[in-house]
């Protein structure tokens, strides 16, 4: 059998018990009645029961590389073989193994320094400034002039340029976290992630970040414990990292009172350099120093992660060749420092809860009488946590043709804590996969709301982003903020539930979860696929969309297979 080698074959299933519909409304002619039968037969105590072995101590927090994850990765091979999905990884077996490598900063043997007039000004690491490993280069050094360019964005499309009235070859970048206000929620996503980038493509050989004072997100002290834990990254057949710039010499990030510094004997007051940036002003001028940095990177501790797929083929003679990507994350953070006497990361939120979801969406698809047209593939991948790596590694490395993956539907903590009113679905406005989505909604009774937290730049933070990547039009539906209960705020719920619970190890099954918001969230994720599976079309992206443009194919909203018949 292909397992990972721990588990027999023998892993009962856990979602037994009477049938629970839930209730739908209007737009019902919209939906094949074969449908409406499957989404009316969704359990709740499946959900439930997939959460609770995930999320069991026994899985150890299933962090990649450890027996935890083996565990859970097992679990869900075996829900896939009760199921009828075929084995679609690697060898004719349910896995595709993602290679892995750390790399960490050797501080003792690291340095940073402002080099001015007077001579040199060390930091002091951690308390001052962390560095970022330089991958691939056991030590790299760079001393340049410091170039402050603002938010160090280059964003046409919006007018914004903070780089259009310098020159940076050769020189160190330094600029603010973030991105401004004024940019649409996922264009500011974006742009906060690509920064790097940009700066290699000025020909910076260094970059330094700093965070504006109102924003604690991103504060050196954090930053240095999440830093001595190494960063990992995958790399390709000849061992190279990817998604890195080593263009770079030098990556580090400053503390706020020595950001500010920076600024000293300038004739740029470090408060009116913050109003401009609040403002969303472009802004960018030499400041009188240069930094000196040393990065002693070491590498090691290579570890095997594993994506988990499962195929249902498709039925039409041509389209069954084209196939949407169901993805969430198996993994989650393991063993780690104790919080009130727990040292088990469980993640039974996140992400537990999505990996069941798509398992109880993937139980109603094979209810159906007749699969679906196209293909449909369910992925549980691995590294997530560690940035997205499983799901960049399968997005670049698909183990079906990369050209003939038409669509994305991504579930990481959905958030079922109160009924399932609304929806945030990440994406829809970004292709034509709004149309499915509101369907979809509509049979449901489910309104579609705006993003409420857009600062918080959900679009980039789970794996649908990956595919987005890739020119794959993807979908990612949260709840919304409505409750039903003039008592109960759902935003100040989820807000509250991000800054106590979030990453910690009372993320567990104690948790007061709404079952039936969680079947809803199955029945959406059920639809929305069904009907792209079906459609005539393929998704496109929509007319001079941002991401469309940035990384899209352009594929054509022509028939791309047998018109349906």
């Amino acid at each position: 059998m292909n397992r990972i080698s721990l588990f027999s074959s023998s892993l009962a299933l856990f979602f037994l018990g009477q049938s629970v519909a839930i209730a739908q409304t209007s737009n019902s002619s919209t939906i094949p009645a074969e449908a409406r039968e499957a989404v009316a037969n969704v359990r709740p105590e499946a959900i439930r029961a997939h959460m609770r072995f995930l999320a069991d101590d026994a899985m150890e927090g299933r962090k990649p590389g450890t027996r935890g994850y083996t565990l859970a990765a097992n679990y869900v091979i075996a829900q896939f073989e009760a199921l009828g999905l075929q084995p679609a990884g690697e060898g004719k077996t349910y896995l595709q193994k993602v290679p892995l490598r750390r790399w960490q900063v050797q501080e003792e043997k690291s340095s940073f320094a402002f080099v001015g007039k007077n001579g040199d000004t060390p930091l002091i690491y951690g308390k001052n400034y962390t560095l970022s490993p330089v991958y691939g280069n056991q030590t790299s050094e760079v001393t340049a002039p410091v170039v402050f360019v603002g938010y160090g964005i280059t964003a046409p499309e919006l007018g914004y340029d903070d780089y259009q009235k310098i020159d940076v070859k050769g020189k160190i970048v330094a600029y603010f976290n973030g991105a401004p206000t004024t940019f649409p929620s996922n264009q500011r996503a974006y742009y906060t992630s690509s920064k790097p980038e940009n700066a290699v493509a000025h020909g910076a050989v260094g970059v330094i970040s700093f965070s504006l004072p109102s924003d604690l997100r991103m504060r050196v002290e954090a930053s240095a414990n999440r830093g001595r834990q190494g960063i990992y990254r995958w790399v390709d057949q000849e061992g190279k990292p990817q998604r890195v710039f080593p263009e770079l010499k030098g990556i580090a990030a400053l503390g706020d009172s020595t950001a500010r510094s920076l600024f000293s004997g300038t004739k740029y007051p470090f408060l009116e350099v913050i109003a401009k940036a609040q403002r969303g002003t472009p802004q960018a001028f030499p400041l009188n120093i240069s930094a000196r940095m040393r990065t002693q990177t070491n590498s090691g501790d290579d570890i095997v992660g594993y994506n988990v797929v499962g195929l249902l083929p498709g039925t039409d003679p041509v389209l069954k060749d084209e196939y949407i990507v169901y993805v969430s994350h198996l993994d989650h953070l393991g063993i780690g420092r104790p919080v009130k006497g727990d040292s088990i990361y469980n993640g039974a939120h996140d992400n537990a809860s999505g990996v069941a979801i798509n398992l109880e969406a993937a139980r109603l698809y094979a209810s159906l009488p007749k699969a679906p047209k196209r293909s449909i593939l369910f992925v549980g991948v691995t590294g997530e946590e560690m940035g997205l790596l499983g799901s960049d590694y399968f997005a670049s490395n698909p183990t079906v043709p990369k050209e003939k993956i038409v669509a994305n539907l991504c579930l990481d903590m959905p958030f079922f804590f109160h009924p399932l009113l609304d929806i945030v679905p990440y994406g829809a406005e970004h292709s034509s996969l709004g149309k499915e989505v509101a369907a979809a909604a509509a049979h449901l009774g489910v309104q579609v709301a705006k993003d409420p937290i857009p600062e918080q730049t959900v679009f980039m933070r789970s794996d649908h982003f990956s595919f987005v990547r890739q020119g794959i039009p993807a979908i990612y539906v949260k709840s919304g903020s409505q409750t039903g209960n003039p008592q109960l705020d759902g935003l100040r719920i989820n807000l509250d539930w991000r800054s106590t619970i979030y990453h910690s190890p009372q993320d567990d099954m104690d948790q007061p979860f709404d079952w039936t918001a969680a079947a809803k969230h199955a029945q959406l994720q059920f639809l929305i696929g069904y009907l792209t599976a079906q459609a005539p079309s393929r998704p496109s992206w929509n007319a001079g969309d941002f991401f469309g443009t940035k990384f899209g194919h352009q594929v054509p909203a022509k028939a791309s297979g047998s018109n349906g018949k």
